[in-house]
């Protein structure tokens, strides 16, 4: 659990009860009851209003609340059509965060907007099965929040298998498939990888003498850059920004794929 989370929690869990001690709090989240006495001393800090002590227990002040949270109709469409997206289209493991996400926000909504939430009439795309797609995905979206490398078994499109090792740095989606944009060390630059055609992910730990060759602007943002030059230089255009250069050129082929 994120920390971030896990703050979230411990107010959740005083708010429902009157009291509660370290050690019961360290079992309802699963940590160590230092991480919940440093946690209680950083809510405090920030202003939560927090009672108690070591070895006593904790309660929250009465007629504490946390900010409501208000949305309009049309946000809240929003937020459920993402969230089917999400679901359809992304790996189980979101797909889990994002359907815990929008029961969160039911259960602090008026009557009429929980209404109009469940009522939304906005769905996506229906979800196509891809052999190893939701692993695949799960795996390199971790490897992009650690840093970590990844090797890759790759499949062009003329079947032809390729292995690489890539620093993945963001995922897209296209609609009809997600895109791996990463810096590959067997071209020395940025390609993209359609996650589909991927046969096999596993991280691995960085090589020394490449990581002394490592350029040291590798990142998403020089990514796009590098997609941007790329496709004024097929296209012959020199104004459309970031959006063209990772804007498919047929249904089925990125710009720049390899």
């Amino acid at each position: 659990m994120r920390r971030a989370d896990r703050l979230f929690q411990i107010v959740q869990l005083l708010r429902a009860r009157r009291l509660m001690t370290a050690a019961g709090l360290a079992r309802e989240l699963e940590v160590s009851t230092r991480t919940v006495y440093r946690d209680v001393e950083d809510l405090i800090v920030s202003g939560v209003p927090i009672e108690g002590e070591a070895g006593v227990g904790y309660q929250l002040q009465k007629g504490f609340e946390l900010r409501p949270m208000t949305f309009t109709v049309d946000e809240l469409h929003a937020l459920v059509l993402g969230a089917r997206l999400v679901q359809a289209w992304a790996d189980p493991d979101l797909g889990v965060a994002v359907r815990g996400a929008m029961s969160k926000i039911e259960t602090i909504l008026p009557e009429p907007l929980r209404a109009a939430m469940l009522g939304t009439a906005l769905f996506g795309p229906p979800h196509r099965t891809r052999a190893g797609g939701p692993d695949h995905l799960r795996r390199l979206r971790h490897a992009i929040g650690e840093e970590r490398w990844v090797w890759l078994e790759y499949v062009d499109a003329n079947g032809a298998r390729t292995e690489r090792t890539v620093i993945p740095l963001g995922l897209y989606f296209w609609g009809k498939q997600w895109l791996l944009a990463a810096y590959c060390w067997a071209r020395h630059d940025y390609r993209s990888f359609r996650v589909d055609r991927i046969a096999r992910a596993d991280e691995v730990a960085p090589e020394p003498e490449r990581l002394a060759a490592l350029p040291a602007t590798v990142s998403l943002e020089a990514y796009i850059r590098a997609m941007e030059e790329r496709s004024r230089q097929e296209c012959g255009e020199t104004s459309h920004g970031a959006e063209l250069a990772l804007e498919p050129s047929s249904p089925d082929e990125p710009t720049a794929l390899r």
